[in-house]
């Protein structure tokens, strides 16, 4: 989804709705985009919660794209406030009249005011866009607060110094908000308000199935699909056995496959870049702050695990 030249005004960068390049469409990625386009349908807001690495803005963008309305991202920050989504006031316009009409006699004027730049979610409520507010949750509940009447009565309350002296802002029928966020127990995430959840329809990300990690892979980076698969199943085995901190996603495999693509390893129990690669990426994706014992005792699962499925 490329940037569109420019936007409503310098603050708000405005995205085209195209079909993401290289994206994969099985039959499980399907029944979630028409589960989500006919929430949507229905006037519901999306809201797509899953782990780092789930695809969960890939499909918003894809989600985004079958609605066909110009995009507006919004990515998530503790340090939003309402001002942030609404807009406020940044730097001054300067007004100077001369008048000189009397050669003799030179008088000026000026007048200094300070100028109000409508954001994002009132740009995207305005003309009706797609709004992709990603990981919302990492914004403080307070900034979000906006969002319970946009989401319900469909009224945008706009503070008092906006000009135009409205109180609030009809939304565009059109506007369409998606939403993203990782699991609460994440790290930098924060409870979002019961009544905000209740406006939306949450739907739950878990890991692909094997066809549809392995037709990522093989679309984002090009590598044989028969050496693909390996690298999905040393992943999926890791995945599933329990034994990691954290456990490893489709973001590894795509890792795996694009490094062996760039340094010209192949798939091979002896090809010692392979080997490398592997334990390289996965060691450091499945454990964050683990000591030296825990990552010995991944990297012999690892090893263990190329020699059982790579042959």
């Amino acid at each position: 989804m490329p940037i569109a030249a420019p936007s409503i005004d310098e603050m708000t960068t405005v995205l085209e709705p195209r079909p993401l390049p290289n994206f994969v469409e099985t039959e499980q990625v399907k029944n979630i985009t028409n589960r989500a386009l006919a929430y949507i349908a229905g006037g519901f807001p999306v809201h797509f919660r899953g782990i780092s690495g789930s695809g969960k803005t890939t499909i918003a963008m894809h989600i985004a794209s079958k609605i066909t309305r110009p995009v507006i991202m919004i990515h998530g920050d503790e340090e939003f406030s309402t001002s942030d989504l609404i807009g406020g006031e940044y730097g001054y316009r300067l007004k100077k009249t001369v008048d000189n009409f009397i050669h003799s006699v030179l008088k000026t004027e000026e007048d200094m005011q300070r100028r109000w730049v409508d954001n994002r979610l009132t740009v995207a409520c305005k003309y009706g866009f797609t709004l992709i507010y990603d990981e919302f949750t990492r914004s403080r509940p307070e900034a979000n607060n906006t969002l319970l009447s946009v989401l319900q009565e469909k009224m945008l309350d706009l503070p008092a110094a906006r000009q135009g002296g409205e109180s609030y802002l009809r939304v565009d029928p059109n506007f369409t908000p998606i939403f993203t966020s990782n699991p609460e127990e994440y790290a930098g995430v924060y409870r979002s308000q019961d009544a905000l959840r209740d406006r939306m329809v949450t739907i739950d990300l878990d890991y692909y199935d094997r066809e549809t990690e392995i037709a990522i892979v093989c679309a984002k980076t090009g590598l044989p699909q028969n050496q693909v698969e390996k690298i999905v199943d040393i992943v999926r085995a890791l995945r599933e056995s329990g034994k990691c901190e954290y456990e490893p996603t489709i973001r590894g495999c795509i890792m795996i496959a694009k490094t062996l693509k760039i340094r010209g390893a192949s798939v091979a129990p002896n090809d010692s870049i392979f080997r490398e690669t592997v334990i390289d990426i996965l060691s450091s994706e499945t454990s964050r702050i683990g000591s030296r014992k825990e990552k010995n005792r991944t990297v012999e699962i690892i090893d263990e695990l190329i020699d059982k499925i790579v042959s």
